[in-house]
C-alpha cells in the first residue's frame, strides 16, 4: 500500500462515472483541520487502456481546466472503453488564486516531480500523481498555456524519449492532436517536470501549450478539446475519426522543434518591454525584435532585443514591464523528421 495521507471516495477499478475530489490534509490559521478538495472524475467501463486528462498543474493556464470540465460533463460511461481519469485543476490553491505557483507554501507543481508524501501540500499533490494515478495510465495528456506571462501559438509537445519504443508512441499520439504546432524537443531542464516520471515508467507522456496571456478564448478552449478527443479516439478508449485540422479549415499542424538554451530570448534589463513582432512571425538571429525603455531615464536609448537564432516566433511576453532575465520569447524551427 503506498503511503499517502490524500484520501477519495474514487473506486480506480469500479465500472461507471464517478464524480469526487482527492482531499489533501492541510493545517492553517484559517483552518486546523482543513482539507483542499482537487476535483477529479473518473469514468471507466469495459477493457481498455487508462489515460489520464490532467490540466491546472499551474493555477493561471485555464484553457485545459476548461476543456477538461467540458469534457467530463459531456462522457458518459458507455462512450467509453477503458479508464479515463480527469483531474482539470490539480493545483486547486493556485487555480482559485489564479497564480502559476501554489500561494500556500510557494511551490511550482511541475517542479516538484515525484513529491514526497510527507512534504507540503504541493508535494503531497505531486507523490499522489506520481505513486497513485500515473501507475494505473498508458498516456498522459498534460494541458498547460502561458499563463499571465506568457502566450503561445497553441502547440502540443513531446520530449525524445531514451527509449526508442516509447519515442515512437509518443510520436504517434503527438501527430493525431491537430494543434496548429506539434513540437519534439529535447529537455533543456527536466528537474522536478511530470514528463520524466511518466517516461521511467513506460508512460505516452504528451504536453501543451494552449494559448496563455492570462485569458481564455472560444478558439484556444476549442484546440485542447479537440487535442483531448483525438487523444483518446487514437487510444481506443472512445469511438470515433481523428478530427484534422483540415476538416476544421485549417493549415494541417506544423512539425517544429528548439533544442537549446539559444532559443530562449531573455530580457536584457529592466524596463518597459516593446515587441516590434507578432506570434508566427519568422526571424532571423540578430534581427531586432524588440527595445526596452528606461521609464526613470528619458536620456538613455532602449535597449534593442535581438534574435538569438533563426525561426518563427512561438511565444511572447504580454506583460509590458520586464525584469533582466524574464523570458520574452521562444523561437523554434521547422523539424522535417522524426
Amino acid at each position: 500500500m503506498t503511503n499517502t495521507s490524500i484520501t477519495t471516495s474514487i473506486d480506480y477499478e469500479k465500472n461507471g462515472k464517478q464524480i469526487s475530489y482527492l482531499g489533501v490534509p492541510i493545517s492553517t490559521d484559517e483552518s486546523a483541520y482543513g482539507t483542499i478538495t482537487l476535483p477529479i472524475t473518473v469514468i471507466k467501463n469495459g477493457s481498455g487502456p487508462t489515460i489520464l486528462i490532467s490540466g491546472g498543474i499551474h493555477g493561471d493556464e485555464y484553457e485545459g481546466q476548461v476543456a477538461i470540465r467540458n469534457l467530463a460533463h459531456k462522457l458518459n460511461p458507455s462512450d467509453v472503453q477503458g479508464r479515463i481519469i480527469m483531474t482539470p485543476s490539480l493545483n486547486l490553491p493556485a487555480a482559485l488564486a489564479g497564480v502559476r505557483c501554489s500561494p500556500i507554501d510557494g511551490l511550482n507543481l511541475n517542479r516538484v516531480f515525484p513529491g514526497i508524501s510527507n512534504g507540503s501540500i504541493t508535494m503531497k499533490i505531486a507523490h499522489y500523481i506520481s505513486s497513485i494515478l500515473l501507475p494505473l495510465c498508458d498516456a498522459q495528456l498534460d494541458l498547460h498555456s502561458g499563463g499571465t506571462t506568457l502566450d503561445f501559438i497553441p502547440f502540443v509537445q513531446m520530449i525524445r524519449m531514451r527509449d526508442k519504443s516509447l519515442h515512437n508512441r509518443s510520436f504517434e499520439a503527438l501527430k493525431v492532436c491537430g494543434a496548429p504546432v506539434s513540437l519534439v524537443t529535447t529537455e533543456l531542464d527536466s528537474t522536478g517536470n511530470i514528463a520524466p516520471v511518466c517516461e521511467e515508467m513506460g508512460i505516452v507522456y504528451i504536453g501543451s501549450e494552449m494559448g496563455g496571456g492570462g485569458s481564455v478564448s472560444r478558439t484556444n478552449v476549442g484546440y485542447a478539446e479537440t487535442a483531448i478527443l483525438n487523444f483518446l479516439c487514437h487510444f481506443g478508449v472512445i469511438e470515433g475519426p481523428i478530427v484534422t485540422p483540415e476538416e476544421q479549415g485549417r493549415p494541417a499542424s506544423r512539425l517544429m522543434t528548439f533544442t537549446d538554451v539559444s532559443s530562449y530570448v531573455m530580457a536584457p534589463d529592466g524596463g518597459l518591454f516593446e515587441p516590434f513582432f507578432e506570434l508566427g512571425n519568422e526571424c532571423r538571429k540578430g534581427d531586432s525584435i524588440g527595445q526596452v525603455h528606461y521609464l526613470e531615464h528619458s536620456e538613455k536609448l532602449p535597449w534593442v532585443v535581438e534574435a538569438t537564432c533563426d525561426g518563427i516566433l512561438l511565444s511572447k511576453r504580454p506583460p509590458g514591464m520586464v525584469k533582466r532575465g524574464d523570458n520574452i520569447a521562444i523561437i523554434a524551427q521547422d523539424l522535417s523528421d522524426e
